[in-house]
């Protein structure tokens, strides 16, 4: 059993979304029905979210994400958060850049990673980690073609501290999503058509909605039974992630097992 520290219950929680596509711009189309629940619940401040991603819309992005042909040319996060603060009348901030070593996060409570890289997720890592940094949590999701996974933790970092029930990191528990030396499978495509013959439909906002839904029940309830999930699209299966440390050292396992076959 997870418990939500007191002091996100006092103020407004401060959110940083990185990554403004398939799935980024679905947490962030979410996000606003969190914050509503929360107010309504009597929470003080609800979420404040900062989204951050260096895009910009281009034509294929019209096909599998929320944005339209009149808006290609202009930076996703700015058309995204516009978009959000005109109709739910919060005061959200966009950052039209990527994500960098020197990107300061360490005032942030929660970051939410919606990249398709090892890479950027490394970065992410690093910077969740810092000694300095308050974050609370990371909840990274990361999908394929019919399936993902959803992971909320706590790095290890000046706020959160080493204890048997910390909750694990998808980094941590799987490793090979850092590993830069791992090829990356490139989906989605640049071409429009074969993006959507190479993914399963809505495969991103099945992931999402489970991953707010999880974020949603640690808010409303103060606490977690489990801290994630595999999402399978075609099988219409979800098997959640225990909070477990016995598990969480399965799940390691088979992740080296993975990492073992790929290299072969």
């Amino acid at each position: 059993m997870h418990m939500l520290n007191p002091e996100l219950l006092r103020r407004a929680v401060r959110v940083l979304v990185i990554g403004c596509g398939g799935s980024g711009s679905a947490i962030a189309s979410g996000l606003p029905y969190l914050h509503q629940a929360m107010l309504v619940a009597g929470h003080p401040g609800g979420l404040h979210v900062t989204i951050m991603d260096g895009d910009i819309i281009s034509p294929t992005n019209c096909i599998r994400q929320p944005f339209c042909s009149a808006e290609i040319g202009l930076a996703k996060v700015v058309v995204m958060v516009s978009r959000l603060n005109l109709f739910w009348g919060v005061n959200w901030t966009a950052i039209a850049e990527h994500l960098t070593s020197q990107t300061d996060v360490t005032n942030y409570d929660i970051v939410i990673g919606c990249v398709d890289t090892r890479v950027a997720r490394q970065l992410i890592q690093d910077r969740v980690q810092d000694r300095r940094s308050r974050i609370a949590y990371w909840l990274d999701l990361g999908n394929s073609a019919d399936s993902g996974q959803f992971v909320l933790g706590q790095p290890l970092n000046g706020h959160n501290r080493r204890s048997a029930l910390r909750l694990r990191t998808a980094s941590e528990l799987f490793p090979e999503i850092v590993d830069p030396s791992l090829v990356d499978d490139g989906i989605p495509s640049c071409s429009a058509l074969e993006s959507l013959e190479r993914q399963e439909p809505f495969v991103n906002q099945v992931l999402t909605y489970h991953a707010l839904a999880l974020l949603t029940h640690l808010f409303r309830y103060g606490q977690l039974e489990h801290h994630g999930a595999f999402v399978n699209v075609r099988e219409n299966r979800v098997q959640p992630i225990g909070i477990n440390p016995r598990g969480w050292q399965n799940l390691r396992r088979r992740g080296r097992r993975l990492t073992s076959a790929l290299a072969a």
